[in-house]
């Protein structure tokens, strides 16, 4: 019944602005986006009242209210033939631990990990496994990307990072799964300073996500700190440092440990849905190609413990800068002169817990993969100040980087072409899209200059710090947003773009 009257106010926020949107005029020019346009729009995705919109959540009916009245008021129209008018449900499964237990044998003899330096979750409500083996797998894969190691029955211990490999590997969920897939009973990932293990610690009791339809992982999934990890392969007769030394080589084959440990874990599970928004800007000549923006619309919802100060984290940058362009880049789009080719808007659900809103679109596409040209996805957008040079995240296509560097330059932008914005590329929405074939593009000034991005993720990143205030740069976010439109308009042009 929630869902039957949540699905007819959303009808109903639509049919309100749809009325009340004014009509195309025939505009040659489009107006610029001001900053104070998406400071109104990020002031009140970021409020309080949106409870940092967190999936499944009161907090994300009020984000999908807004964005659909706004993309409404904007002209852009329902997906024809979509089972639920603007919205593509999601289903998913919520695992939160609540308690598990590891007791290790090396060489037959009891050996105690501290209590702190493990972190244990069960796949099912209730999970024991007696007596497994234990074997050290390093990255988990060989330089060719295939599970290095025999883990049926065992107890697969990976490394976290992608070192020294980097983005030629899976990151660390992929792989945690492709050991689940080769039949690994558990899986154990060290941690490193890249994730602090207080960190990991003060999440463990978090609660984590999956996709419904997603193969199920290891029975029991969890972290070691470095020094328990250290600890329990100098117990086993290895040495740490030479370890992951050794597993460096593309040719690694893992380690087998005289090692065996009795696990159980118990989680509490819950199974609901959440949802991508999708909409149609319909083209003046449609040719059966399409462009496709896209950026997600959830945070990480009331995230710090009770007794804090503030618990919410409002995600301002992270993302509400990114559907406060989408919205203004609507604006623009759906005013002006109406574009050749139809045009589509997603704001998806889940990409903080993996881009999983994006990676079921992609398995679940109501608008077909080889019918978009480019999707451009917008993400983190309010970091740089005007002036900022344009990097693209996905380049190295040479017609599209044309397009790209045709349309920056109109604009007086210049270019950023040192690569660093690439380490990027699968820690975004666009990567799920990718992977299908689809070509997915991350455009403009926030991962050109990197002292200002990594002095975010080093600050108000994922906490509860990332709110809306005048201290956030909006400039550079606002000259991204002219770069969208006038990307919109050049890939969505017949004459200009052929639509590969």
């Amino acid at each position: 019944m929630q869902a039957i009257k949540f699905r007819a106010a959303i009808a109903a926020v639509a049919l309100a602005a749809f009325v009340a949107a004014p009509a195309a005029s025939a505009k040659t020019a489009d107006a610029p986006v001001t900053e104070a346009e998406l400071a109104d729009h990020i002031r009140i995705l970021a409020s309080d009242a949106f409870e940092g919109r967190a999936p499944g959540t009161e907090g994300e009916d009020r984000t999908i209210a807004y964005i659909v009245g706004e993309w409404a008021k904007a002209g852009l129209e329902a997906v024809p033939g979509s089972t639920t008018p603007w919205l593509q449900p999601v289903p998913f499964v919520e695992t939160q631990a609540l308690g598990g237990t590891a007791k290790f044998k090396v060489n037959g003899r009891d050996f105690a990990l501290a209590n702190d330096g493990i972190i244990l979750t069960g796949r099912d409500p209730s999970v024991s496994l007696p007596g497994v083996p234990a074997v050290f797998v390093g990255y988990g894969v060989d330089g060719a990307g295939k599970v290095n190691a025999d883990v049926k029955g065992k107890l697969a211990i990976m490394l976290f990072d992608n070192a020294p490999f980097g983005d030629k590997l899976p990151r660390y969920r992929e792989r945690r799964q492709m050991l689940a897939d080769a039949g690994a009973s558990a899986v154990l990932v060290i941690a490193t300073d890249a994730v602090p293990w207080t960190t990991l610690r003060e999440s463990a009791g978090a609660k984590a996500m999956r996709l419904a339809s997603a193969k199920p992982g290891a029975p029991i999934t969890g972290f070691l700190s470095p020094e328990a990890a250290d600890a329990l392969l100098k117990k086993a007769g290895q040495d740490g440092g030479a370890a992951r030394e050794a597993a460096k080589s593309p040719d690694y084959k893992g380690a087998a440990l005289p090692v065996t440990v009795d696990l159980a874990a118990q989680s509490a599970i819950r199974p609901f849905a959440s949802n991508n928004v999708i909409a149609k800007l319909p083209g003046a000549k449609p040719d059966g190609k399409a462009v496709l923006f896209l950026g997600h619309w959830d945070h990480l919802g009331i995230c710090e413990p009770e007794g804090t100060a503030d618990r919410i984290c409002n995600g301002a940058v992270d993302n509400a800068s990114g559907i406060a362009v989408l919205i203004e880049v609507a604006k623009r789009l759906g005013s002006g002169v109406r574009p050749d080719r139809d045009i589509y808007f997603m704001a998806t659900t889940a990409e903080e817990k993996g881009l999983l809103g994006a990676h079921y679109f992609a398995d679940h596409p109501v608008v077909p993969l080889s019918d978009i040209t480019v999707a451009l996805n917008v993400d983190t957008i309010a970091i740089s100040p005007r002036g900022t040079p344009v990097a693209t995240i996905g380049r190295g296509k040479p017609a599209y980087d044309a397009v790209v560097r045709d349309a920056a330059t109109k604009l007086g932008r210049t270019l950023d072409e040192d690569g660093e914005a690439d380490a990027f590329i699968q820690r975004q929405d666009g990567w799920a899209l990718g992977a299908k074939g689809v070509t997915s593009l991350m455009v403009g000034g926030s991962f050109s200059d990197m002292k200002l991005l990594e002095a975010f993720l080093g600050s108000d990143y994922h906490t509860a710090a990332d709110n809306f205030s005048d201290k956030i740069p909006l400039g550079g976010a606002a000259e991204d947003a002219d770069l969208h439109v006038a990307l919109g308009r050049a890939f969505a042009d017949t004459k200009r773009w052929p639509g590969k």
